[in-house]
């Protein structure tokens, strides 16, 4: 089930493909740049393609930024849910008495909104109130 939930494999074949589209834009711009260093080319049309390829190059990178930021994330969760569960795993069938080790090794955080408002956040991302 972690594979299914956690699985970035998709993400990151799109990040490569954005990766390998962005590469192709940064060399057009240098393309771009040379011709122009090299031929007298009318300058408000090489500033208007430079400007469509930067525009395009922008974008693209905010994509793969995104996209980084997902994988991340999820790369995070999947660990913070592997850290539960060994946690978990360590905590006998019942406690006799209270475990420090168990409880935060189980619980992420707790908030308090009022004395009869009590919430347990577990590190798998669980709320319960106490």
């Amino acid at each position: 089930m972690q594979e299914l939930l956690f699985n970035t494999g998709e993400l990151e074949a799109q990040r490569e493909k954005l990766m390998e589209e962005a590469q192709v834009v940064a060399d057009a711009v240098q393309q771009n740049i040379a011709e122009n260093a090299l031929t007298a080319l009318e300058q408000t049309a090489y500033q208007k393609r430079y400007d469509e390829l930067a525009t395009r190059y922008d974008k693209l990178k905010q994509e793969i930024d995104s996209l980084s930021e997902k994988i991340h994330d999820t790369q995070s969760r999947k660990g913070s849910v592997e850290d539960f569960l060994r946690a978990f795993e360590k905590t006998p069938d019942s406690l006799p008495e209270f475990s420090l080790d168990a409880f935060t090794g189980l619980v992420d955080h707790l908030t308090v909104y009022a004395k009869d408002d009590i919430r347990v956040t577990f590190r798998n991302g669980q709320e319960v109130n106490a």
